[in-house]
């Protein structure tokens, strides 16, 4: 008897309240991260009874459910799929995930002048980001699905990401204004 499973292939991101509240980890980003590369290679219906990595999959997701449940809830994996995954959302998703944590950088590293802690800043997320992109690309070249409205999309997706980071800097380097002395 077979039993089969059916996924949407969108990606992952976090869970937007915890994004706002800064407490997203590292660990978790890249184990999401992980989920939406597991999601996109399922876009398919799996047999488990014809397909034995069916059943490896299964058990992966919901393995993944049961570690994510105290967190995110229930089915986290496919809540997480339903959420807006066009290349401008997904951007302002990493744009914001990624810039949340200048406020920390800053705290770490006083001694730094404003301008060159930002450029230092942005050097570093900027080079995750495209990093990320790369190993993405790479994956989806892999699974033979980088070409039409994919690989558009993520080009899309990278582009928005870098105007959020430029328009996020062009913030960041504004003079701050000093309250008037009375």
């Amino acid at each position: 008897m077979a039993n089969s499973i059916s996924l949407n292939s969108k990606a992952i991101s976090t869970d937007s309240k915890v994004a706002n509240q800064g407490e997203v980890t590292a660990a978790r980003a890249k184990m999401q991260l992980n989920v939406s590369i597991m999601e996109a290679s399922a876009s398919i219906s799996i047999g488990v009874g014809s397909n034995p990595q069916a059943l490896l999959y299964k058990s992966a997701i919901t393995s993944i459910n049961e570690a994510l449940r105290a967190e995110l809830g229930e089915n986290a994996v496919q809540n997480a799929a339903r959420l807006d995954n066009s290349p401008q959302a997904t951007a302002d998703r990493i744009v914001s995930l990624a810039t949340g944590f200048y406020d920390m950088f800053r705290r770490q590293n006083p001694q730094m002048e404003d301008g060159a802690a930002l450029q230092k800043f942005m050097d570093t997320v900027k080079s995750g980001v495209e990093q990320g992109f790369k190993e993405a690309r790479d994956i989806l070249q892999g699974l033979k699905v980088l070409d039409g409205d994919v690989a558009a999309n993520v080009d899309k997706t990278y582009e928005f990401v870098m105007k959020g980071f430029d328009a996020f800097a062009a913030r960041a380097a504004e003079p701050k204004e000093e309250p008037e002395a009375a």
